[in-house]
This record gives structure tokens, sequence and C-alpha cells, in this order.
């Protein structure tokens, strides 16, 4: 992999998202180490988001089922509003219980998302009431997508990913259409995950990567990739790379890739990822605070294809 380690851009946010606004501004939110809030900061250039001050927007609820293990907000401006989307479970004495995850909304009519008031839309509600996660939106052709990853009861593992139209920011319409599950031997280490969706339009193409296995040294990011005139509620438009485009690399000391987001500066585009910078760790992986963020600009392969073998960190 034709990448040199350097240090992080944000350490100790995982989850990392950032969205590029019309104003000219980066908006950049992520999961906190503590798990109980969410933070938005923002600046005028990528790498000035190091330094800005981070402004807290939402705080977890004292119980129920916005009261734990807040994880992975997204923000975006959609029909003159901003919105974040995160996953939210409920405070409970069973391990069970604190990995009850929703998905949840909120919304904020402000210019400056970093100001104003931000109302709770509540929950997305999805076929199942099951754990869910990891909501992204996009739009295509006049219509605005939504994709996230859920536990379908009647299959084995932890999460897939699913497809479905939106009627507005907060609420699905029409059916919902799984578009992959985890089935390659480096989806299912330790645990049977397909994760955190993150979408990328070019050269007549939409892609979404996504992250497979455990939140340790295993995890990695695999991807799908459809024409963009393909129906893209048919299964079959998709294809999966059959093997990671980004993992563990000991060589460089970048332990567990994934969890992405684009972005892009001077009309480059730049992947936001988060990993550790070592491979052992103590205790359960989740809890370990020291997933950075980290970014690098993302070249392309003669076929259009993003080329995760020669990113070039920021």
């Amino acid at each position: 992999m034709a990448i040199s380690l350097s240090k992080p851009i944000i350490e100790q946010r995982a989850d990392p998202w950032v969205y590029k606004h019309t104003d000219g501004m980066y908006y950049f939110t992520a999961s906190v180490p503590e798990y109980d809030r969410i933070e938005v900061r923002r600046s005028d250039s990528l790498l000035g988001l190091r330094d800005a001050e981070p402004v807290v927007v939402w705080r977890r609820h004292e119980s129920g089922p916005l009261s734990a293990n807040i994880w992975a907000p997204e923000i975006h401006y959609l029909e003159g509003k901003w919105y974040i989307y995160f996953a939210a479970a409920r405070t409970s004495e069973t391990k069970e219980g604190l990995f009850d995850h929703r998905i949840y909304v909120l919304e904020n009519a402000a210019a400056n998302p970093l100001t104003g008031e931000w109302a709770e839309k509540g929950q997305v509600r999805t076929r199942w009431e099951t754990f869910a996660l990891d909501a992204t939106t996009f739009e295509h052709r006049g219509t605005r997508y939504l994709v996230w990853a859920q536990k379908d009861p009647d299959i084995a593992g932890n999460s897939n990913l699913y497809l479905a139209k939106m009627a507005n920011p907060w609420t699905l319409e029409g059916e919902q259409v799984m578009l992959s599950t985890p089935e390659f031997d480096w989806e299912i280490i330790g645990f049977r995950v397909n994760e955190g969706p993150a979408v990328l339009k070019h050269a007549g193409k939409i892609g979404i990567a996504f992250s497979a296995s455990a939140t340790d040294a295993n995890y990695c990011m695999g991807y799908l990739e459809a024409p963009e005139d393909a129906d893209l509620f048919d299964p079959q438009s998709w294809v999966k790379s059959s093997q990671p485009v980004f993992r563990t690399d000991e060589s460089i000391g970048l332990y567990g890739p994934g969890h992405n987001s684009f972005t892009e500066a001077d009309g480059e585009a730049v992947m936001v990822f988060h990993a550790r910078t070592y491979k052992e760790i103590a205790g359960d992986p989740l809890y370990d605070p020291n997933r950075h963020t980290f970014m690098a600009k993302l070249r392309w392969k003669p076929d259009g294809s993003p080329n995760f073998g020669s990113l070039e960190l920021l």
C-alpha cells in the first residue's frame, strides 16, 4: 500500500464524518470516546478541522431509548435545514440492552448548525425493531435514499446493509432491500458485520464503502459498486469487492482502518477514516478510545473506480 503513516488529523474521534457545505465550510462530527454526546466543529479548510473548537449540539438522555452508546453521527444539509443521523441505545444493566441501537434524527433550521436549536425528529422506522445503526443518505436522479446497517432476525450475524427511499429526511418510503451481507472470510472475523456505509459517486458509478468484522485490528473496508443508470434496488446491480479494499498494514503501524466518509479539497477526492496506531488492545475494543481520525487523498483506477491502494495521507 503506497501510503506512509503520519499523525492523526483528530485524535480519539471514531466513525468520522466530514461534510462540505455550499458556504465552503467543512463540518465534522464523529463518535466521542464517552459515547454520551454529539459534537460538531467547522472550518474553512479541511485540515483546519484539527484545531477547530468542537461544539456540543446534543447530549444523551438520562434514561430511555436515547440514553446510551451514542454512535456514528453524520451531519447533512437537506431541504434547507441541517440534519444529524446517529444511533443510540438505552441505559441497561445488561450488555444486550446497551447494544439495542436504533437510528435517530435531529433537525436544525439555523444557517450555522453550531447555533440554533436541534429538535429530535424521532426514530427512523425500518422493517424490523432490531439493532440498527450507521445511517447515511444520498440523492440520485431526483430521489433521496438512506443506506444503513441492521440486524435481520432471520439472518445469522450482526448487521447487513440496506437501501430504501425517503419520504422526508426522517421517514422511509416503500420497501427496503438488502445490498450486502457478511459472506467472505474478512467480513466475519469476531463478528459478522457490514456497517458504516459511505457513498461515493464518480465516473458514472455509485460506490458504497463499508466496514466489516470486529472493531480491532481485523476491522477493514469493502466496496460495493453499481452503474449510475442501474436499478439501485436490484441487488444484482451491485458488485462487491471479493477482498478488503483497505485493511490493517502493520508495516506502517495502521490498525483496523474503517468507518469512513468522503469529501473533497482543492478539487480532489478525500477519504476520511478512523484507525488505531497499535494492535494490542486491553479489554473490549469498543471502549479503547484511541481510534483516531485520518484523512487521505483518493486516487482513481483507469476505469474510474477508487484506488484505495494508492492513498496519500494528509
